[in-house]
């Protein structure tokens, strides 16, 4: 594209915006190598006290345990499952503890 130095320019305006965003609250959550941030087995947030612990009032003692295929679930629920089935309950494959933290 040329441009003659000798036409005179003009700045357009931009078009209006259909919208003003005034105010936007944004929420996340984060862990490290969290696959997902549910445990499977309650449906209760990994964050969380487990259903169990939140009615025994034992939310401070309420862990989350890894297996070995990275699934993570919360160590009472787990526990008990492990107790009928020693499987990960999401890709059943056969259920070894890599790491229990908070």
């Amino acid at each position: 594209m040329e441009v003659n130095e000798n036409s005179k320019t003009t700045h357009q305006q931009p078009p209006k915006k259909p919208f003003a965003l005034k105010r936007w609250n944004l929420i996340a959550t984060w862990a490290w190598d969290v696959e997902c941030d549910t445990c499977a087995i309650c449906r209760v947030h990994l964050m969380e006290a487990c259903l169990r612990c939140q009615s025994d009032s034992k939310a401070q003692e309420c862990f989350v345990v890894w297996g070995d295929c990275n699934h993570c679930f919360h160590l009472c629920c787990m526990s008990l499952w492990v107790k009928q089935n020693n499987r990960c309950p999401l890709c059943q494959a056969e259920w070894n503890i890599q790491r229990i933290g908070k």
